[in-house]
């Protein structure tokens, strides 16, 4: 088969993670796995759990059946394969993929506790649900996986989902956009937990969410 390029992909991927190391979003082992979608059936993967300092040999070129095209994976990022494949198969609008252990966000993953919708800019990235919990299960299995899935395919409100005692897993459209979530969702969970400190958040009415995307394409519009 022909081998497609990368290239592009491979220096977004490269961004977004400089981008969530410098804001402390990766906490600070610097463990995360991001992917990008090259084709309907393959995707760009991290190969490493340290991603701080990513450079044009830190990808393999994977299928969605989780297949190694090309480049390697480190045993560790084999098992999250899955993971990401599956939700570029539940979400065909997704374009990237970021897991991380974001310090606030995790937070409320072990606590067992979605993230309410408190913080508007949650909702100008389309988010218009509590950001989910998943239940435990043991990281990439089948177990895990298909309750990945099944929020994803019946929540299209949803673009992130805590992973119960264990992290973070956002997908959007690319992987700048995904990595521009997930630090927005980190601030939402980091502005709950102060708010929490002197009473309690207060949620968005529900007439917020078509007051903001009415204003957002009134702006569009008028730009």
């Amino acid at each position: 088969m022909t081998i497609p390029d990368t290239s592009k992909a491979k220096f977004e991927l490269m961004s977004a993670a400089a981008d969530l190391r410098d804001s402390g979003v990766m906490f600070r082992g610097h463990h995360a796995n991001l992917s990008a979608r090259i084709s309907p059936d393959t995707m760009l993967l991290t190969r490493g759990g340290n991603v701080a300092n990513l450079d044009e040999n830190s990808f393999a070129l994977v299928r969605t059946d989780g297949t190694v095209i090309e480049g390697e994976v480190a045993p560790t990022q084999a098992e999250i394969i899955e993971m990401h494949a599956a939700v570029y198969r539940a979400r065909p609008s997704a374009g990237s993929i970021i897991h991380t252990h974001a310090p606030h966000a995790t937070v409320f993953s072990v606590a067992h506790q979605s993230i309410p919708i408190a913080y508007e800019p949650l909702v100008r990235f389309g988010i218009t649900e509590p950001i989910p919990l998943i239940p435990w299960a043991p990281r990439g299995s089948s177990a895990s996986v298909d309750q990945i899935v099944e929020v994803v395919k019946a929540h299209p409100g949803v673009y992130a989902v805590l992973l119960a005692n264990h992290g973070v897993l956002a997908f959007a459209g690319s992987p700048a956009e995904t990595a521009q979530l997930l630090a927005t969702v980190d601030e939402a969970a980091e502005v709950v937990l102060n708010a929490r400190l002197i009473g309690k958040e207060q949620v968005l009415p529900e007439e917020a969410f078509t007051r903001i995307k009415e204003r957002m394409e009134e702006f569009a519009v008028k730009s």
